[in-house]
C-alpha cells in the first residue's frame, strides 16, 4: 500500500497536475471542522485550496487519485510557538536571529519584527515539515529586553510565506525575568503596567521630530498600540500557580487585551480561573518534573485537567524541535487529554489562537490545502507522515537528516579509500 501511494504521489509530480486537483481517497480523515470524522473519506484539492470533504471514494473526473486506505488524513500541523527560520545551532561562532540585544530603536524589544530575519532555506523546514508539520508561529528567543518582539506565523513551504506578520507578542513574568528587570516581581510588574498605561494614554505615535522622554521607545509605542487594542495576542509566560493569578488580574485590569499563558506547568491549579477568563494555554505537557521551585506542581496531567475545566490548550515547545510536538500530545492523550483535544492542539486550537483559523488548522472548504497523509495514528510514534501537501503541493518528503541518514547506511559500498564524507558529484 505504501509503495502505491507513493507511486501515485510521483505520477501526479510528474504531471504537474498536483498543484490543480487531487483527490486523496479511502483514509480516516480528521476534519477538525464540525464535520469531524470521515471514516472512507475523501478529500477534494483544488488549486492548492480544500474544495470538500466527502464519505465514500467516488472522485469527479479531472482529479487525480491518491490511495489513502488504512491510512490517516488529517490538517497540517501548526506549530503554536517555534524559532523555525531562525536558528540552526544555536552555540554556532555566526549570528543566531533569535536571540536578540539592546538597540537604539527599541527600549523594551516590543518593536523587534521577526519577518526580519526569518530565513527560508533553513534546514530546520524541511526536519519540521516532513513530520507532518506544514506551518508555524515563530518569534525570538531570547533577548535583553523585557518583549520577545514581534512574532510572525509562517508556511513551511519552500519559500517560508508569511502567513500573518506582527501575529503576536512574548513577555516573560517568570522569576527569570523578575532576576532581570528589576531583581523582584514588585519592580517586574510595576514596569510592565507603566509600560502599557504610556502607549494607551499616548493618542499617537510620536513623531521623530518632536521630544520623546517615555520609557517605551517610538517605535514600541507603535508595537504595543495593536497590543493594547487587542488586536496583536500577548503571550505571558508564567509556571508557578501564583504567577499566573497575577496574569489573570492583569487581564481583568485590561479586559480589552487578548491574553495567552505560556509554558504554564502549574497551570491545572488555576484551570478553572483560566476558563472563567477565556485565556487558552500553549505548554509542553512532557514538563513531569520541577525543574525550578516555580514548578513543583508539575504534572503528565496538566493538559488533561486544563482540559477538563475548559481550556483550550495548544502544544508549543518554544524551539525549533516543533516536529517533537505530536510525540508529546500522545503523551498527553496517554495521561488524560482526550483524543480530540490531542488532535486539536496540534491544529484547530494553535491556528485560532494565532488568528490564522481562516487559512489553517481544519479541512475546511476554501483553506489552504495543507495535509497530511499518516501511515496510521499520528499520535503514535511508530507511525509516520507519509506525504504531506502544502498548498496542494506534494512536498519532497527530505531533509537534512535523512540524507545524513542514507549517507551513513552505505557506508560499505565506498569505494576503497574514500572517507565516509565524500558525497561523488
Amino acid at each position: 500500500m505504501k509503495r502505491l501511494l507513493s507511486l501515485a504521489v510521483a505520477a501526479a509530480l510528474s504531471t504537474g497536475v498536483m498543484a490543480e486537483n487531487i483527490a486523496i481517497t479511502g483514509g480516516k480523515v480528521l476534519t477538525q471542522t464540525a464535520q469531524g470524522t470521515v471514516e472512507n473519506g475523501t478529500v477534494l484539492i483544488k488549486d492548492g485550496k480544500i474544495e470538500k470533504v466527502t464519505a465514500g471514494s467516488n472522485v469527479p473526473a479531472g482529479y487525480t487519485r491518491v490511495d489513502a486506505s488504512g491510512k490517516v488524513v488529517t490538517p497540517g500541523f501548526v506549530g503554536a510557538l517555534t524559532s523555525l527560520g531562525l536558528v540552526e545551532v544555536s552555540s554556532w561562532a555566526g549570528e543566531v536571529d533569535s536571540s536578540a540585544g539592546a538597540t537604539p530603536v527599541s527600549t523594551t524589544g516590543a518593536a523587534l519584527d521577526v519577518t526580519y530575519a526569518i530565513n527560508p532555506d533553513s534546514t530546520l523546514i524541511d526536519v519540521s515539515r516532513i513530520e507532518g508539520v506544514t506551518s508555524a508561529a515563530t518569534t525570538v528567543q531570547y533577548t535583553d529586553m523585557l518583549f520577545h518582539g514581534q512574532g510572525a506565523v509562517i508556511s513551511l513551504d519552500d519559500n517560508a510565506e508569511t502567513l500573518k506578520n506582527k501575529a503576536f507578542m512574548v513577555v516573560n513574568v517568570d522569576g527569570n525575568s523578575a532576576d532581570i528587570h528589576g531583581g523582584s516581581r514588585a519592580a517586574l510588574w510595576v514596569t510592565l503596567e507603566a509600560l502599557f498605561d504610556e502607549v494607551s494614554s499616548t493618542k499617537s505615535v510620536p513623531s521623530l521630530t518632536s521630544n520623546w522622554d517615555g520609557i517605551n521607545a517610538r517605535a514600541d509605542i507603535k508595537a504595543l498600540k495593536g497590543v493594547v487594542s487587542g488586536d496583536v495576542p500577548l503571550f505571558i509566560e508564567a509556571d508557578r500557580a501564583a504567577d499566573i493569578r497575577q496574569v489573570l488580574a492583569f487581564k481583568k485590569r485590561h479586559p480589552a487585551m487578548h491574553l495567552v499563558l505560556l509554558h504554564g506547568v502549574e497551570a491545572w491549579r488555576v484551570a478553572d480561573e483560566l476558563a472563567e477568563a477565556g485565556v487558552p494555554v500553549i505548554l509542553d505537557p512532557q514538563l513531569n518534573l520541577p525543574g525550578n521551585f516555580e514548578q513543583l506542581g508539575a504534572t503528565l496531567h496538566n493538559a488533561a485537567r486544563l482540559e477538563e475545566a475548559g481550556v483550550k490548550v495548544a502544544i508549543g515547545m518554544e524551539t525549533h524541535n516543533i516536529r517533537l510536538a505530536a510525540q508529546h500530545a500522545g503523551n498527553a492523550v496517554a495521561n488524560g487529554l482526550s483524543y480530540e483535544g490531542g488532535i486539536a492542539s496540534l491544529t484547530s486550537v494553535p491556528a485560532a489562537i494565532l488568528g490564522v483559523d481562516g487559512q489553517v488548522g481544519s479541512l475546511a472548504p476554501g483553506k489552504r490545502a495543507d495535509v497530511v497523509i499518516w501511515s496510521g495514528d499520528p499520535l503514535e510514534v511508530t507511525e509516520v507522515a507519509e506525504q504531506v501537501y502544502i498548498e496542494g503541493e506534494a512536498i519532497e518528503m527530505s531533509s537534512r537528516q535523512t540524507k545524513l541518514r542514507d549517507r551513513y547506511m552505505k557506508l560499505t559500498e565506498q569505494p576503497a579509500g574514500v572517507t565516509s564524507h565524500y558525497v561523488k558529484p
